[in-house]
Order: C-alpha cells, then sequence, then structure tokens
C-alpha cells in the first residue's frame, strides 16, 4: 500500500476537523455564541491569505477561548478539545 504525503494527510485532517466544527455547530445544545466564534473559526481556517501554521493557530486560539465558555456542555467542550488536537497534528 503506497504511504500517503504529508500534505494528503493534511488535507484529510483539516477536512475532519471542518466536519467536526460543523457537527458542533449543528448541535442544538450549543450557544449561539459558539455557533458564531466556530463560523469564525471556519473563515480563518479558509483564509488563502496566510499559511496553513499561521491560520491553524488563530484557529486554535479562538478555538480555546471557545473552550473557556462555562455555558458549554462538557460533551461539547471535548469535541472541540478533539479538534484542537486534530489541528495541532497538521502544524507538528
Amino acid at each position: 500500500m503506497p504511504r500517503k504525503k504529508a500534505k494528503e494527510i493534511n488535507l484529510e485532517a483539516l477536512e475532519e476537523a471542518f466536519k467536526m466544527l460543523e457537527e458542533v455547530k449543528n448541535d442544538f445544545l450549543t450557544p449561539k455564541n459558539v455557533k458564531s466564534k466556530i463560523d469564525q473559526v471556519e473563515t480563518i481556517l479558509k483564509e488563502n491569505d496566510n499559511e496553513i501554521q499561521i491560520r491553524i493557530n488563530k484557529a486554535l486560539h479562538e478555538l480555546e477561548e471557545i473552550a473557556d465558555d462555562i455555558n458549554l456542555q462538557p460533551f461539547t467542550r471535548t469535541q472541540l478539545w478533539n479538534i484542537v488536537s486534530i489541528l495541532e497534528k497538521i502544524i507538528a
């Protein structure tokens, strides 16, 4: 089986992160302010004016702020930390 290139793996990981962000955003238990911030994270990650590492670092900062929201359900917080983990693997 051929090995995947790092760029392909990063693209797959980024797609997985987007899918998970959509899941959190579409959860009816997610507060509106958190949904708005998730939209911002998605916008940051989709920008083409910066390198992927810079975009991911900005997104990680936003996600950490979101995860600190006291109104979040524990499961939602766990989902956010999983997304953080995926994004950190891309820039590692």
